[in-house]
């Protein structure tokens, strides 16, 4: 037993394991702080790159929708304009050279008949004499087809987009575009479609729901799936910015599932954080375990020290009768013998009840203590004890109270194990009592609801609060400095509590230093049990 006992090394400081312990605590504390930094860096750089994506795909989206409205009164108005135009050939043949001269002219022109533009092309010329007439008619007619196909080209592409259409095109846009309803300028379809893909672009790709408003705040379009989740992170958008500012409109954006996505980043630190909490509170742990241990290790070594200071008083004086009767040169009287017999008889009784103690902790920690229940009455019990602790009492000056209050006082306990533990309360009252003044112990049965309650108050020392919590730990003992007036293993209070937890009841002290310790036992009424 004494190797188990000083195998754990207690010889290391505690201000040692304090120091250690303070170091790592911070060490830890440090590593949790860097990391969660570093994810609040990361979420709020995310945060900041996601506002970017989002205001640029909207800046965007916007940009397409007014080039769209442009391209739609541009294909308008070519429309328009290429039923208006017209075409003028002229054919001009020089006397003198004889040489022929084909021209060709096109020209559009308003409703009111003013002419915007004209292009006039000499197509080609040729003297008919230097070639056979019949390549002069086939080039004539080749050549005027060709002229006619390239100058369609050209007026087309030069002047009708370049000149004649867009000035025209923009008046219509600034002085009539703008004057019809937002709900007739935009296409909802494609605005969400353009929104979709330009954040596509910048690689966001999560549900969003959005609303387009006028300038004073009138709704008029929201999508069909719209949820008010995440409403409070949104973004805008300026539709028509160079419009006049009541004919503006906003497209406001939200996306439901942006924490998600902005925490998505920083998922892969998670294991790491939850690894750092777990060695942390496996070091707190440990760190509990190191100092619980090396106050058992303290609480063992004073266990050991009372073991054998209690030993040696009844082995000594066993020894001693022992050897008056081997020496002869002590009368051997019947008196003599019988007072030797009587101190050996009784000393082996206190040397078998000091192992007999240990041994029933043994047995409770190793759960092979069977019990023997039996129906008793907790009243008479209580009654019987008081009667046998009444001398030790009355001799210190002071009395034992008994109020039998309980009603219903049957119990189903074992008879021995629960009586020794009355008893060893009623003992400790005896031996913790205030030196030179009389004892006085008050016992009180009585009925809390379903439960059958016992309290043993005496006028003793008292413990303090801070030692109060410990009583019930095993092989503990109040400190008392170098005094050894009172014998004990410090199992007595944790064998009681280990019996009526078994017993399925509750125990509890109160005590206040210098007035005296009350204990409460409150075991559950026996009703109907066999």
């Amino acid at each position: 037993m004494s190797g188990k006992i000083f195998n754990f090394a207690p010889d290391m400081k505690k201000s040692t394991i304090w120091i250690i312990a303070v170091i790592m605590g911070l060490s830890f504390l440090a590593l949790l702080f860097l990391q969660f930094s570093y994810v609040e860096e990361m979420v709020k750089m995310k945060k900041e790159q996601f506002d970017e994506s989002v205001n640029h795909s909207l800046y965007q989206a916007a940009h397409n929708l007014e080039v769209n409205e442009t391209l739609r009164y541009l294909e308008k108005d070519v429309n328009e304009t290429e039923r208006r135009a017209f075409r003028q050939d002229s054919v001009m043949v020089d006397g003198l050279g004889g040489t022929i001269k084909h021209s060709h002219q096109f020209a559009v022109a308003a409703d009111d008949g003013t002419v915007y533009s004209s292009f006039q092309v000499k197509a080609f010329k040729m003297k008919p004499s230097s070639v056979p007439k019949a390549m002069i008619l086939r080039k004539d007619k080749n050549s005027l087809a060709d002229a006619a196909k390239s100058m369609q080209e050209i007026v087309r592409n030069r002047y009708v987009y370049q000149k004649a259409l867009l000035d025209e095109v923009v008046y219509s846009i600034l002085y009539t575009a703008s004057d019809k309803p937002l709900n007739e300028r935009i296409n909802f379809r494609m605005l969400d479609n353009d929104i979709r893909n330009e954040l596509a672009n910048n690689g966001i790709n999560i549900p969003y729901h959005f609303t387009v408003s006028t300038s004073d705040g009138r709704e008029v379009y929201r999508c069909p799936d719209y949820s008010e989740e995440g409403e409070q992170y949104s973004y805008s958008q300026v539709l028509f910015r160079n419009d006049p500012q009541s004919k503006m409109g906003i497209v406001k954006i939200h996306f439901p599932e942006m924490s998600n996505y902005i925490f998505s980043s920083v998922r892969f630190m998670i294991p790491s954080i939850i690894f750092t909490i777990v060695l942390l509170i496996t070091f707190i742990f440990t760190i509990v375990v190191i100092f619980r241990q090396k106050r058992y290790s303290e609480i063992k070594n004073d266990f050991i020290n009372n073991m054998t200071h209690e030993l040696k008083t009844p082995i000594a004086s066993i020894s001693l009768a022992a050897q008056m009767m081997n020496d002869d040169s002590v009368p051997k009287t019947p008196q003599m013998t019988r007072h030797l017999g009587t101190v050996i008889s009784d000393e082996s009784k206190r040397l078998r009840f000091l192992v007999e103690k240990v041994l029933q902790m043994s047995m409770f920690d190793k759960k092979s203590v069977v019990f023997k229940k039996k129906e008793l009455d907790l009243n008479e019990m209580v009654e019987q004890i008081a009667q046998t602790f009444s001398l030790r009492v009355e001799h210190t000056g002071g009395k034992i109270y008994t109020e039998i209050e309980a009603v219903d006082s049957a119990i189903y306990v074992d008879e021995v194990h629960f009586q020794n533990a009355i008893t060893n309360l009623m003992d400790n009252a005896v031996k913790y009592r205030k030196q030179d003044e009389p004892l006085n112990i008050y016992i009180r049965t009585w009925n809390d609801h379903d439960r059958l309650c016992l309290s043993i108050r005496d006028t003793g020392q008292g413990i303090k609060r801070e030692n109060l919590r410990k009583i019930f730990d095993k092989f503990y003992r109040v400190h008392t400095g170098n005094k050894h007036d009172v014998k004990g293993f410090g199992l007595g209070l944790a064998y009681v509590k280990k019996v009526v937890d078994l017993h399925q009841g509750d125990i509890k002290a109160e005590s206040e230093l210098g007035k005296g310790t009350k204990f409460t036992i409150s075991l559950p009424v026996l009703r109907d049990e066999n």
